[in-house]
């Protein structure tokens, strides 16, 4: 009888899921800078809600969703704790946030990727999957904020450059 070993190969590592993410969140935050201040609370496209409510709704996820998975907290989503009146809070905040997602990420094994978390106490999912769907939430939206750039006349930044 002959024994084979075989090897499992990794795709990803956590680190490379986290500066993924953070290249997007990078991004965004370059997406932000480039609206002039009135207009990232105001302009809309098509009846979409102006940049500053996406980027608002993309705060209070990533951090607080994470934080919720370390600490086994099903507690509800909600935006209306954080409500901006400047460019300036929004960045703030933003850089705030990355801070309690590096923090709360490292906190999080490889072996809980695999665990199934209701995140939200709605979204029954494995960690994993809840974390691509910030990042994929994140991309949609920011294409959103690329969109009214463009019409407002704005050359958006490189989609290329993250990092």
């Amino acid at each position: 009888m002959t024994t084979t070993a075989t090897a499992t190969k990794q795709f990803m590592t956590s680190e490379q899921l986290l500066e993924d993410w953070q290249g997007h969140r990078n991004l965004t935050r370059r997406v932000i800078e480039s609206f002039p201040e009135k207009e990232l609370f105001e302009f809309s496209v098509g009846g979409m809600r102006p940049f500053a409510k996406l980027a608002v709704e993309l705060i209070s996820i990533g951090g607080p969703a994470l934080k919720g998975i370390v600490e086994g907290n099903m507690e509800a989503y909600s935006e209306e704790a954080f409500n901006p009146k400047t460019k300036e809070e929004i960045l703030k905040k933003w850089d705030e946030e990355t801070e309690v997602i590096n923090h709360y990420f490292n906190q999080i094994s490889e072996e809980r990727f695999q665990e199934t978390f209701n995140l939200f106490g709605q979204y029954e999912f494995p960690v994993y999957q809840n974390i691509l769907y910030f990042v994929d939430n994140e991309v949609h939206h920011r294409g959103q904020g690329y969109v009214y750039l463009r019409a407002l006349g704005i050359e958006p930044p490189f989609f290329w450059e993250r990092f």
